[in-house]
């Protein structure tokens, strides 16, 4: 099992990272999947990554069907449109990997192509997106996390931790090899890997991270450094981190240890802004479903009360509003 082609699906930040990093290995192997205007402009004007201009090798999906390994990218709110195009790019032997935030990515891309060609991921990037160029620092990004499981979903439709046989396949030396396969093709490139032993479990703690520090932040816009500086933006930051693990430990995932490397940050500037106040800033609307959106969905499944995520849910969705103009 050997990874030939890889596409990349999405063109932010984190499709940016691997575009960059993979491109000098890969050479016309490495393709981003576009298709229509977005395709043109791709073509025309490519990415700028750090500084250094990125010219892609553009793909529609019907051309780039059977890649080995197949990157997406994409924004939450943009996953399930784009999940025809991901049915279109895999073939029978095609690896998927979702490298959005959150905690169902992999379910939902699932649902429509099986769960046998997904390898759960997630990413440690601290990036910022301006116009066409994406700027991060490669000294204290830890890049990509990955792994099988056999823990079944990652947990969002499930009431517990336990696996229902679906998420590592039969074939145990089948599984080494693919994930043998990933490390290989990234092995002599700027990208950055750890591959997880419980990589359902260290998404958690990425996703409490994120929830914990992406959003107190983005409702008093202000930068990271907040979180030491001010002991109000600490409690909401707690608080939210609280009902992250409590819904967790109701699904048998521990999020207990706080030397877990994926709920930790990277040195970050003071003055930082993470992804969601970046979409405020910009006026785009941000990925708040699928921060506090899902946990609220998953503590009324459980029982679990969330009241911290659904004042943030509902304060986020007002600030989109107020950006798009119709507040007021």
């Amino acid at each position: 099992m050997k990874i030939h082609t890889i596409a990349v699906m999405g063109a932010g930040a984190v499709g940016c990272y691997f575009l960059d990093g993979l491109s000098e290995k890969f050479g016309e192997n490495l393709w981003t999947v576009a298709s229509g205007q977005r395709a043109e402009r791709l073509k025309r004007d490519g990415l700028t990554v750090n500084g250094r201009r990125l010219a892609l090798n553009v793909r529609t999906p019907e051309e780039a069907r059977g890649a080995d390994l197949l990157l997406v990218a994409v924004k939450y709110g943009a996953l399930k449109p784009c999940v025809d195009d991901i049915e279109k790019v895999v073939a029978e032997h095609t690896t998927v990997m979702s490298l959005l935030n959150g905690v169902d990515s992999e379910t939902v891309i699932a649902e429509r192509i099986g769960m046998e060609h997904i390898v759960y991921s997630m990413m440690k990037i601290a990036s910022e997106r301006k116009d066409n160029e994406v700027v991060f620092d490669p000294e204290v990004t830890q890049g990509v996390y990955f792994g099988e499981t056999d823990r079944g979903d990652s947990g969002i439709n499930a009431e517990s931790g336990e696996s229902d046989g679906r998420g590592r396949n039969a074939d145990s030396g089948e599984s080494d090899r693919r994930i043998a396969a990933i490390a290989e093709a990234f092995e002599g490139t700027k990208i950055r890997y750890t591959i997880c032993d419980d990589i359902i479990r260290d998404i958690w703690f990425k996703y409490a991270l994120n929830i914990s520090k992406n959003l107190p932040q983005a409702m008093v816009n202000c930068g990271f450094g907040a979180y030491t500086s001010s002991e109000y933006v600490a409690a909401l930051s707690r608080r939210l981190e609280e009902e992250v693990a409590a819904v967790a430990k109701a699904k048998g995932i521990d999020l207990s240890d706080k030397n877990n490397a994926a709920g930790k940050n990277s040195a970050i500037s003071p003055k930082a802004r993470f992804s969601t106040l970046q979409d405020l800033d910009a006026g785009r609307h941000t990925e708040i479903d699928m921060f506090s959106g899902a946990m609220m969905r998953m503590g009324r499944e459980l029982g679990i009360p969330t009241p911290y995520n659904e004042f943030t849910y509902y304060m986020i969705k007002a600030l989109e509003e107020k950006n798009d103009g119709l507040l007021p």
